[in-house]
């Protein structure tokens, strides 16, 4: 019924099964206890480079996008779900199940595709970062990213005093985060029934071809490849009897209840960035296409109006720090989970984080330097990463649906026939919109 790890490298050794679960207990201390990865798994939903995409579509189409967001996040709490079934079953990663069920070349070759996923989500984040500490302490931008390049030894240090402390600042970033963006919300006072109409899907999704493509980058940017691999390992964390179905069945519900309640408060995030977007920017016609382009709008009274204020723009800042720090964490333990899976790489803890971080960065630090720093030409890597998302995608989903619905590997808990049909649904209208986004990429 469950796989045994016994005689296998674990994935994630150092955390695996590290946090004991109460046996016995209440419900409500059960589920403290499995409280803390699905927070790990959300910063990917709400990172830096969905912030500009959903500003911008607030900005440019009011509340009709909203609809997306939903659509996105209802998507990624169905595959979030299953990765972490995934992990709990069978005892091993979605990279770890892909390389047993591949030959040696295609799991290079399916390595080198991930990792160049990872490099992708890291740039949004490093650029984030990069960006939050020029305008918070006027740091030269190539000096900001080459910081975010030893924010690695935070986590190396945070791992020593256990990974519930991880969970736990993550949490609190994320808490900033939300509360940043709830609190100029309401400063912008939003149209309320018009935001609410925005959850129904409006007709200009498809005859307007401008909303139509950014709708396209909010969905395709929103799943990343990256958080399957995150979810199926850190779903593992908890200790439990995977040898008793009870325990097996309770852990699954559990830890799928914590995932889709922190999902829901990406969801809320990013409903917030758009609902921001949309009350001080609509109409305007004003540039958002950039980090700083935000910052400085948020205190110019000529764009926000009355509430403009310096203070705006620094809780824009400091909530951009968070986000690219918070997922950076998460960037770097998806780069170990895939580097051992695919390839089975053996190097000291510290050697193999530092050199994930440094793979994700050296990108980015190239062109900030030949471009002497400018954010403008910085950013528009953003537009690159996301179509290399786009690609790498379809090789971490399709896997997930087809193991998480094999009897052979999944037993009695492989996926249900609705759950089939809307992940397959799911994953081939995903296909063919990004696609459809390369293509009008490149």
């Amino acid at each position: 019924m469950v796989a045994e790890t016994d005689g296998q490298n674990k994935s994630l050794d150092e955390i695996n099964g590290s946090i004991d679960v109460p046996q016995n207990a209440g419900p409500l201390k059960t589920f403290l206890a499995y409280l803390g990865p699905g927070v790990l798994v959300s910063v990917g939903y709400m990172d830096p480079g969905n912030w500009i995409t959903s500003i911008s579509g607030g900005a440019q189409f009011k509340y009709k996008l909203i609809f997306v967001i939903l659509l996105s996040s209802l998507i990624a709490m169905l595959l979030q779900a299953m990765a972490a079934r995934l992990g709990i079953v069978t005892g091993r990663d979605l990279a770890q199940l892909t390389r047993e069920k591949t030959s040696k070349t295609g799991g290079i070759i399916l390595f080198i595709i991930t990792e160049l996923a990872i490099m992708a989500t890291d740039v949004a984040e490093i650029i984030g970062s990069g960006i939050a500490l020029e305008l918070l302490f006027g740091f030269p931008l190539i000096v900001g990213i080459i910081i975010t390049a030893f924010d690695v030894l935070l986590l190396l240090l945070l791992m020593r005093l256990g990974f519930r402390k991880i969970e736990a600042i993550v949490a609190t970033l994320v808490a900033v985060i939300l509360f940043v963006f709830l609190y100029e919300v309401v400063l912008s006072k939003p149209d309320m029934p018009q935001v609410f109409a925005g959850f129904v899907p409006h007709q200009d999704l498809v005859t307007n071809k401008s909303m139509l493509y950014l709708g396209l980058g909010i969905v395709g940017a929103t799943v990343m490849p990256h958080n399957l691999y995150l979810g199926s390992s850190i779903s593992q964390t908890r200790k439990f009897d995977r040898n008793d179905e009870k325990s097996v069945r309770s852990a699954l519900r559990y830890t799928v209840v914590d995932s889709n309640l922190q999902l829901t408060v990406a969801f809320v995030v990013n409903c917030l960035l758009l609902i921001l977007g949309a009350a001080l920017f609509f109409g305007t016609n004003s540039e958002l296409g950039r980090f700083v382009d935000l910052y400085n709008a948020l205190s110019n009274s000529k764009i926000v109006g009355a509430i403009a204020s310096p203070i705006l723009s620094m809780l824009f800042a400091i909530a951009l720090l968070a986000s690219g720090q918070s997922s950076t964490i998460t960037g770097t333990l998806s780069g170990q989970i895939i580097m051992e899976g695919f390839i089975r790489l053996r190097m000291p803890l510290w050697a193999q984080r530092l050199l994930t971080r440094l793979i994700s960065i050296t990108p980015v630090l190239a062109f900030a330097i030949y471009y002497h720093g400018n954010e403008e030409k910085i950013e528009g890597m953003l537009t690159f990463s996301q179509v290399f998302l786009s690609v790498a995608l379809p090789f971490a989903m399709v896997p997930l649906i087809i193991f998480t619905s094999s009897k052979k590997i999944m037993g009695p808990f492989a996926n249900k026939t609705w759950v089939k049909v809307c992940a397959w649904i799911s994953a081939i209208v995903l296909i063919i919109l990004n696609i459809w986004l390369i293509a009008q990429t490149l």
